[in-house]
């Protein structure tokens, strides 16, 4: 069944325009309540980021809560990641998360998360959709759901975080710049690595409403490169808004995006014979990534694009390690979603065990140049399925011997297609990229 609002990580848009506007999340608060409800008792923990609206919606879905009976426990600004390790410490039924991730201000959106602290499954997320077309009632004023506050969440958090490393580990000597994004992770992050032992310069941790991810942040990389060369640091990790991605900065300025994080731990864990199986990546993963866990022996598999379906894919594999070169990292040894903070603890053990530089350690992986362009066409029948185009893709992928990777898909927002080609010859890549897109577009014509 197709859904009505719920995209694949949960409901988002511009702030005033339907659905995130007061009124339905009034409703969708509701909703959820009369849904969590119906499985017996329900406490529901709402957290938000820092973005301007997230008091209007949590009061809209606190009012929606408590009317439909379920008590309601108030986070305030907290990662997303933290929503989900403490709803599931506090044995609620559910929490929520007020937030559009990487997105500016002016957006924002919802998330769930089970009991388990893992996406809602689909059934549920069903429920909701159906209650949201029912009329809202109230339950009898003794049946209202109480709301109080989580004085106390950062610290649980924190704790938390410290905790997924050995209680031995120390980062003394160790000089790190923090680009917050002004975002959610602006009071916990600092304190995490400080309390291990290193020397942190912090960055963009001043949230006021408006500057969430504002030229900062893992979406702006600037400002954290020009910092860590300026403070002579050994590197830089930037969140985004929510603290569910993490990229990083080596001491040279240079970026080390999510495929070579997720290399790093990969390795790590695999040589201490802690990996459990295999990784995921996604179908955007470079191609690189694949080969340098290969030339170790470890399995690699590629889900589609987007964190929700990296999860279901190590769920299925009980598997422990996966991600995006975005920067959405997740270590199920320690947590249930993508976490950023996690995962930068993870790369800084592995560069502890190592005794290595984050420079010295991403050579490990050789990224494969990568080509992508974008081809337009008319609407009607996919050109990614005209024989043709299929075909072409088939000599070129046999061409590149196993060495090189085509991906043609189409945009599930405009009509486009995105021709993408990587391998370890640049020119021949271009030169195969050009070819494929002048074919697309023929075909197209």
């Amino acid at each position: 069944m197709t859904k009505k609002y719920f995209g694949t990580d949960g409901i988002r848009g511009r702030v005033g325009e339907f659905p995130i506007t007061p009124d339905f999340m009034l409703k969708l608060g509701w909703a959820a309540g009369m849904a969590f409800r119906s499985m017996g008792a329900c406490r529901v923990l709402v957290g938000k980021d820092t973005r301007i609206s997230g008091y209007m919606f949590e009061s809209a879905l606190e009012a929606g809560l408590s009317a439909a009976g379920a008590d309601v426990l108030l986070l305030g600004p907290m990662p997303t990641p933290a929503i989900a390790y403490l709803t599931r410490t506090f044995h609620a039924e559910a929490g929520i998360v007020i937030s559009a991730s990487h997105n500016p201000h002016d957006d924002n959106g919802i998330k769930f998360f089970s009991g388990q602290g893992t996406k809602l499954p689909d059934d549920v997320e069903l429920m909701i959709e159906e209650l949201l077309d029912a009329p809202m009632t109230v339950v009898e004023s003794s049946k209202l759901g109480k709301v109080s506050r989580i004085n106390d969440a950062s610290g649980r958090y924190i704790e938390f975080c410290k905790s997924s490393v050995p209680s031995s580990t120390s980062f003394a000597g160790l000089k790190i710049v923090l680009d917050c994004a002004h975002g959610a992770t602006y009071k916990v992050a600092p304190s995490v690595f400080r309390e291990l032992g290193a020397q942190v310069t912090v960055l963009s941790a001043q949230p006021n409403g408006l500057n969430i991810n504002d030229n900062c942040g893992s979406t702006h990389m600037e400002q954290l490169q020009a910092a860590v060369l300026a403070e002579h640091a050994d590197l830089g990790i930037a969140f985004d808004g929510d603290g569910d991605r993490v990229l990083m900065v080596d001491q040279t300025g240079a970026v080390v995006d999510g495929d070579e994080l997720l290399f790093i731990i990969a390795r790590d864990l695999h040589e201490r014979g802690k990996l459990q199986g295999g990784v995921v990546g996604t179908l955007m993963s470079n191609l690189g990534l694949e080969l340098a866990l290969a030339d170790l022996g470890i399995p690699f598999v590629r889900a589609n694009v987007g964190d929700r379906y990296v999860i279901a894919e190590l769920m299925e594999r009980n598997w422990l390690v996966g991600g995006e070169n975005s920067g959405h990292i997740v270590c199920f040894r320690h947590a249930t979603t993508g976490d950023a903070i996690i995962a930068a603890l993870q790369v800084l053990m592995a560069l502890k065990s190592r005794d290595e530089s984050l420079a010295q350690s991403r050579q490990g992986l050789r990224k494969c140049p990568q080509v992508l362009i974008n081809v337009r066409f008319g609407g009607g029948d996919s050109p990614v399925e005209h024989p043709a185009v299929k075909e072409a893709c088939e000599r070129v992928t046999g061409a590149m011997a196993g060495r090189g990777r085509v991906l043609l898909r189409k945009s599930g927002t405009e009509p486009l297609v995105r021709v993408m080609v990587e391998g370890a010859d640049e020119t021949q890549v271009r030169a195969y990229a050009d070819e494929l897109a002048k074919l697309v577009a023929e075909v197209s014509a």
